[in-house]
């Protein structure tokens, strides 16, 4: 776990001092967790942390997560690795394991605790060993893939969402470099079911835990020791347990859109060696001629990959800003332009102010960025005033950054979207917009200058992972904040009485994407119950909200609704919805204890607003 910085010389001390207030020692192990512990560390952690909360608080940042361990030999040593890296990313989760070898006989039970505990995710921790016997008994990996697939169904029919553990490569070769030719060997078996799970994975709508992978990154030896193997049925080693869970903790956090969505770069000794201001354009270390040039050449190609599949970029630099636009603009061995950087940056301003800076102008969280800087006191400091930005520990080597990006898996993602690939484009078209309003004496000619179109569709498979992207990312505009798996999205696609929207706003500038969900159901009474309604904060400001309840009220009429009944849920980053239904025109019938709302809409009197967006079925 090399992008997390060590842990504090006091780290049993401050275990120890936990103070009494719940919130405060929730936040004081979620501070601690947030370091490079040892296994021992993880350990004492986590006891910690299961004698203060014995089950998961309801008052943390997000909401708590039950997961099913389904483990075919000792799992145990794995759970402090898994609380503690979901507590890591704010996540309180709590843990069900069936007894020794038994996850078969508990899913085709089903097991009764298991149906009480109601999985939201079941991790099928199955080892080498056991998933080699069926080579050893002449089956084929197709026969083997089918079993799993049908133990997954039976998980998604629990309620929970499928991550398979990849086998780790444990069984010696009996051939040799290629073992591939003897197909009945175990390793070429395990290797030959690494191959396949992918795509059976895929087709199923599971999550791969890549354990093979990260063994051919760090060694099979990081992970597996053969002597705990034969002592304890141990495939994971103890040591290896904390990064384990830090593995698991990365699709837990993906799973829950706690996923970060900009990387923000320093520049100097960042992105190229020395300071542009005092070395200029010739004397900075970038490109072919030195093996530092080349790295940092290779740095900004992984931050451009990554941009590529839907990570925003932007700088923070302590520099005068036209100097530092310079290499951008004219350097010949910069990869990255300024057309890649969503928010450019450079002041001598503090560099907590400045991305709080960033963070407004992208109308993203703080708790979306990724700051990457070579300077120990400018991290500790962002570190110490935005807690909540994740500060991955580097140096001014350039290789240490990306491996340390790699290992944070700061931007893990289930599923690749166009939205996400057009990214950057979006954030450029947002620039455009932002300057026809400036140059716009007043707000209705700004609007009707955008010429926007609402497009809407029902729920379809061909819209299928942007909705559950987005359901499961948005966390400001998100009245419920209710989370959808793709099995749940199916379930309203099939529901008589539901339906669901996804509506894509288009304009002069270009696509913005899907930028709004929204599920409705209607009652025997012909109440609408608005489930959910979320929407992408970049197009807050041009009427997409009054224009999405009149779309909202046409379908619900269509189905036979006499009234909309909206519901607002309160959380620690929805506050700016607070007022929208009253905003909107609905009557406020009721509060709850938490702070939250019930609104009803009569459909009888309504009256659509007028607003400049055509809305058209696409």
């Amino acid at each position: 776990m090399r992008h997390l910085p060590p842990p504090p010389p006091d780290f049993r001390a401050r275990l120890a001092a936990l103070p009494p207030d719940p919130r405060t020692a929730w936040e004081g192990l979620a501070a601690l967790a947030a370091h490079a512990l040892s296994p021992l560390q993880t350990n004492a952690l986590d006891a910690a942390l299961i004698a203060r909360f014995p089950t998961p608080p309801a008052f943390a940042a997000a909401a708590p997560l039950r997961l099913a361990l389904l483990g075919s030999a000792t799992t145990e040593h794995l759970a402090p690795g898994l609380r503690v890296a979901a507590l890591r990313r704010g996540i309180p989760l709590a843990l069900w394991s069936p007894d020794y070898g038994q996850y078969q006989a508990a899913l085709e039970g089903p097991d009764p605790a298991l149906a009480e505990f109601a999985p939201q995710v079941a991790l099928f921790a199955l080892d080498a060993h056991h998933l080699a016997q069926e080579a050893a008994g002449g089956g084929s990996v197709a026969a083997l893939l089918d079993r799993l697939a049908a133990l997954w169904a039976r998980a998604r029919a629990l309620g929970a969402v499928v991550i398979q553990q990849a086998a780790l490569p444990v069984a010696p070769p009996l051939l040799g470099a290629n073992e591939h030719r003897l197909a009945e060997s175990p390793a070429a078996f395990l290797a030959a079911f690494n191959a396949a799970l992918r795509a059976r994975a895929d087709a199923e709508g599971a999550h791969v835990l890549a354990l093979d992978a990260e063994a051919a990154l760090a060694g099979l030896g990081a992970w597996y020791n053969p002597t705990y193997w034969h002592l304890a049925k141990q495939e994971i080693a103890p040591a290896a347990a904390p990064a384990y869970g830090e593995l698991v903790g990365r699709l837990l956090g993906a799973i829950r859109g706690r996923s970060a969505k900009c990387l923000v770069l320093d520049l100097d000794n960042t992105l190229w060696g020395g300071v542009i201001g005092d070395d200029g354009m010739e004397g900075i270390v970038l490109g072919q001629g030195s093996a530092g040039g080349e790295a940092y050449v290779a740095l900004q190609r992984y931050a451009r990959g990554l941009a590529g599949r839907g990570v925003i970029l932007a700088v923070c630099s302590k520099n005068d800003e036209a100097v530092a636009r310079e290499p951008f603009a004219r350097h010949p061995d910069m990869v990255l332009r300024e057309g890649d950087i969503a928010c450019f940056v450079a002041n001598w301003g503090p560099k907590p102010d400045n991305l709080r800076r960033i963070a407004q102008e992208l109308n993203i969280g703080l708790d979306s960025l990724v700051f990457l800087d070579d300077n120990p006191m400018e991290r500790d400091l962002v570190r110490r005033e935005l807690p909540m930005v994740a500060v991955p520990e580097t140096s001014d080597d350039p290789e240490q950054s990306i491996a340390a990006l790699v290992s944070g898996g700061y931007f893990e993602t289930l599923s690749i979207t166009e939205e996400d690939r057009e990214r950057t484009a979006l954030y450029a078209g947002n620039r455009a917009r932002e300057a026809l309003r400036e140059q716009t004496t007043d707000l209705a000619g700004y609007l009707r200058g955008l010429e926007m179109r609402l497009v809407w569709r029902g729920f379809d498979a061909v819209g299928m992972a942007r909705i559950v992207q987005l359901i499961n990312k948005s966390n400001q505009f998100n009245l419920t904040t209710r989370r959808y798996t793709e099995e749940d999205v199916r379930a309203v696609m099939a529901d008589p009485a539901a339906f669901g929207l996804q509506l894509r706003l288009l304009d002069r500038f270009g696509d913005n994407g899907v930028i709004a969900i929204v599920i409705g159901r209607v009652d025997a009474e012909g109440d609408c119950d608005i489930d959910t309604w979320l929407m992408s904060c970049r197009v807050l400001g041009r009427q997409v909200e009054p224009t999405t309840l009149n779309l909202l009220a046409a379908r619900a009429a269509a189905r036979g609704a006499k009234r909309l009944v909206g519901r607002y849920v309160p959380t620690k980053k929805n506050g700016m919805v607070k007022d929208h239904y009253a905003k909107l025109g609905f009557t406020m019938v009721g509060e709850t204890p938490d702070g939250g709302s019930r609104a009803v809409l009569e459909l009888a009197g309504f009256q659509p607003a007028e607003t400049f967006i055509e809305v058209v079925e696409g």
